[in-house]
């Protein structure tokens, strides 16, 4: 395939479709005690709702939406802490659009914005270079913010700020890693998963063996997987295929973008900058051991956690929004008394209706809101 109309071919899918059912039907499956298949990734939650996928399925098989969102996955107190520091003088604080609107306690980084403080979007950490080149008055702060998949961008701009000399440049370091919070979702006593489909960004860099003990120790099929509709499709597929001859192993059907070993000079810029802190705090996962990089000592002049004080209050989420439940996949979205109501694009309550990954923001741009309003009545 070369064109992206390729991996959306109607007559693909339905022959996909077709197979899928097939194996279906062969499994001791039902709707009320459907499969349950976890997409860990947000940007596979919005494939799957923008193209209908979800609907094409038999009724049982329930995909599952995971923790694969780096905003929203952010605790409120992090959040609280950007605009601590956004807000100090001499400062420019810069960041990706999608951490813009994530509510803090009291306010997000757009209503800092709006009452003065200097917050800049970028599309890429090398562009807060350029800030500091051009503002050397002028403390410049990056909102270090994602899972492995973009680290390395990141790492490699301490590397240049620091072959560069540059001095007035720092992170706010909120990188995250992905097999801890697997591995937390698999131990966790509510969990039921019967099979992933991975990250296939995230694989790009880590490559397919950090995924093993999936398959090894937790005896749960894993396929690395792609963007496209007919990309998750065929992981269903293989997914499915592995149940139905009891295997399970780690399997890639992102070939055509994810080596089995990973990118090395991305993962060499990952451990030369970063090394991982001995806990972090997850939205809605609590505390996660080793599931969060900070900066190695030689690299602690571009720390911003080092160069500043911040607050490193927890704070819990509102009651009313249950963005924790969901991200561990033990409600579904509309399941939440807020969403769609109090909580929506406008006035998000919780990050999963803010980010552009966000299963929230997925059910609520594409699903049918009266429909999935009306089934929370039912069950209420």
């Amino acid at each position: 395939m070369k064109y992206v109309d390729e991996f959306r071919d109607p007559d693909k899918a339905k022959m996909l479709i077709s197979e899928i059912t097939a194996i279906t039907e062969r499994l001791d499956v039902s709707e009320k005690h459907p499969l349950q298949l976890m997409e860990f990734c947000g940007g596979h939650t919005h494939t799957i709702f923008r193209y209908g996928i979800g609907q094409m399925l038999p009724k049982a098989i329930e995909l599952v939406h995971g923790p694969g969102c780096p905003v929203c996955v952010l605790p409120m107190g992090r959040v609280d802490n950007c605009v601590a520091l956004a807000e100090r003088p001499n400062v420019i604080f810069t960041t990706f659009g999608d951490a813009m609107r994530v509510p803090g306690s009291k306010k997000s980084l757009l209503q800092a914005k709006a009452d003065g403080a200097d917050i800049r979007m970028v599309y890429s950490p090398l562009d807060c270079l350029d800030l500091a080149r051009k503002n050397p008055d002028k403390e410049v702060i990056f909102f270090a913010l994602g899972f492995e998949t973009t680290m390395p961008s990141t790492a490699l701009t301490v590397l240049q700020a620091d072959q560069d000399g540059i001095k007035n440049f720092s992170l706010f370091c909120n990188h995250i890693t992905t097999v801890p919070t697997i591995k937390a979702i698999l131990d966790s006593p509510d969990m039921k998963i019967d099979g992933f489909l991975a990250p296939g960004h995230v694989c790009m860099v880590v490559g397919e063996r950090p995924f093993d003990f999936v398959a090894d120790h937790y005896n749960k099929p894993l396929v690395i997987t792609g963007f496209e509709p007919l990309d998750i499709l065929q992981s269903i597929w293989m997914l499915l295929k592995q149940l139905d001859e009891k295997r399970h192993v780690v399997e890639n059907q992102y070939a055509r973008i994810v080596p089995a070993d990973g990118n090395a000079p991305g993962m060499d810029a990952l451990s030369e900058v970063f090394e991982l802190r001995e806990f972090f705090e997850w939205r809605g996962l609590g505390s996660i051991d080793h599931s969060g990089v900070q900066m190695r000592k030689e690299f602690a002049h571009y720390d911003a956690e080092q160069k500043f004080t911040v607050p490193n209050l927890q704070i819990a989420d509102p009651k009313s929004c249950q963005c924790g439940e969901v991200l561990k996949g033990v409600i579904r979205p509309w399941e939440c008394k807020v969403f769609g109501t109090q909580c929506n694009p406008e006035t998000p309550m919780g990050a999963l209706m803010v980010s552009t990954e966000g299963a929230c923001a997925a059910y609520y741009n594409f699903g049918d809101l009266d429909e999935l309003l009306g089934r929370r009545e039912k069950i209420s």
